[in-house]
């Protein structure tokens, strides 16, 4: 059952439409490389759309109606967005999953160092990513930090034409037989994966006394300590309260001499997230409530306050109903809709596919893989060797699905990830089956998924966007 290539099937109305879709894509991975910069970007577009903040509905006891859109943030780096469909939340909500974190490196609390008349900072990685990859290729910084005073401070320096970007330095051929013969995991080891920060010493004139501390700083290290007190109002002290980011510096771009494709930092999974929210807040009023659910930390587990595992979309669930009960009588108790409410909703876990790539074939089961140009991938099961750690659709999900989406004409594919004893990968799918909703993995092929620099087709982009789409409108397990 080979799923063909998409391309062909394409009028000049959707090539046009595609073409539109992808641009504001790639603007969006190109500016919001970070958790924060995702919300906020995400907020922005949803306002314009007619969300309103859903902690100002809940103070001014507003009730909500069919038709009535809203957005809901923890920590600026989690978001819900939702519409109130006609009907009843106890019949289900239909729900996009997806995940706005991405591999990286971050800044530990005290990175600052300098050896031999050069200064670097200290990462830490972030997520399963290839060490050497991320060397000899232009860095940026990201973040905030957050001031004693509660002062914060943004940091975006590397993408903009004007900005220095920074890097992490490799051994040089002719040095390097020793570290050739290592196994690629510890070819480059974590803690070397520091950043170059600067290397110019600070001349007598550019010192401020302050202090006999200061004083005996080294002369590099107390010339990038001035400039980031003068551009930024930055000392090192603060770097304790700072979330800062290491990302690739650049600009997404087509990829391809036909330009069929994407190249860019994050696909992995701001390319389902984008789709996502694009596509909710291009749906009129649905028969059930939409939501769109945007979550941090899935790289490392879902963990803490701002990922899946958290209780945040379940309370945030629970005061969109409190608002939509509001002065009904005989309405059934909150908590007990709740439960059903999310016994009966279905959720699209809007995750990346492995893409098979032909230069590495031997590790694709070819019959079960997703390829680029061939629509949206459904993985009915991820984990790893013996389906460990998976969320499993059931049947009657995966053939509703196959009705809606062949319905509206679009192009989807199945795959898993990889040969069975290959490895595997999870998502935030087996999170919401908890609650024994339906869940399936959805989402975009990329090729090298993990690295700096991702790869997506431009027509898979289109046609999770649309697949989004069609299922916040039409999916419904009881018709």
């Amino acid at each position: 059952m080979e799923r063909n290539n998409i391309w062909s099937t394409y009028d000049a109305k959707q090539l046009k439409e595609m073409d539109k879709i992808c641009d504001e894509y790639k603007d969006f991975i190109s500016t919001a490389k970070t958790e924060r910069i995702c919300v906020s970007r995400a907020i922005k577009d949803a306002k314009k759309a007619g969300f309103k903040d859903l902690d100002a509905l809940v103070k001014a006891g507003k009730p909500l109606k069919a038709g009535d859109k809203f957005y809901s943030q923890l920590m600026g780096k989690t978001l819900i967005l939702g519409v109130i469909g006609k009907e009843t939340l106890e019949n289900g909500t239909n729900i996009l999953g997806a995940h706005i974190d991405s591999p990286r490196m971050d800044l530990k609390q005290n990175p600052l160092y300098e050896r031999e008349d050069l200064a670097y900072l200290d990462t830490h990685y972030y997520g399963g990513i290839k060490k050497y990859q991320w060397v000899t290729v232009p860095l940026a910084l990201y973040g905030v930090v957050v001031k004693k005073d509660g002062t914060v401070i943004d940091v975006a320096i590397g993408d903009k034409h004007e900005d220095p970007v920074f890097c992490v330095t490799d051994l040089l051929i002719h040095l390097a037989a020793n570290q050739m013969n290592k196994k690629a995991s510890v070819v480059v080891e974590g803690e070397a994966l520091d950043v170059l920060f600067g290397g110019r010493p600070a001349l007598p004139k550019d010192k401020k006394k302050k202090s006999k501390d200061e004083e005996t700083k080294a002369t590099v290290t107390a010339n990038v300590l001035n400039i980031l007190m003068d551009k930024y109002n930055i000392e090192e002290e603060d770097f304790l309260s700072a979330e800062i980011e290491v990302v690739p510096a650049g600009a997404a771009r087509d990829l391809g001499i036909d330009r069929s494709m994407i190249i860019g930092y994050g696909q992995d999974d701001r390319v389902c997230a984008f789709t996502s929210y694009r596509a909710i807040l291009d749906i009129a009023t649905p028969k059930k409530t939409a939501l769109c659910v945007l979550t941090d930390k899935e790289e490392i587990g879902s963990v803490g306050a701002t990922g899946a595992e958290s209780k945040f979309f379940e309370n945030t669930l629970a005061e969109v109903i409190a608002l939509v009960n509001s002065g009904k009588k005989n309405a059934p108790s909150a908590d007990l809709t709740l439960r059903r409410c999310l016994k009966n909703s279905c959720m699209l876990s809007s995750d990346v596919s492995a893409g098979l790539d032909p230069c590495y074939e031997g590790v694709f089961e070819k019959r079960n893989a997703a390829y680029l140009g061939r629509g949206v991938c459904f993985n009915k099961y991820t984990g790893a060797r013996g389906k460990s750690g998976s969320n499993d659709a059931n049947a009657e999900y995966v053939g509703k699905l196959r009705k809606i989406l062949d319905d509206g004409k679009i192009g989807f594919q199945t795959a898993e990830l990889g040969k069975v004893d290959e490895g595997g990968g999870g998502t935030i799918a087996y999170i919401l089956a908890n609650y024994g909703m339906n869940v399936i993995d959805c989402g975009v092929a990329v090729l090298s998924m993990h690295s700096p620099w991702e790869i997506s087709s431009k027509a898979d982009v289109y046609e999770a966007y649309r697949a989004y789409k069609v299922f916040l409108d039409k999916m419904d397990m009881n018709k």
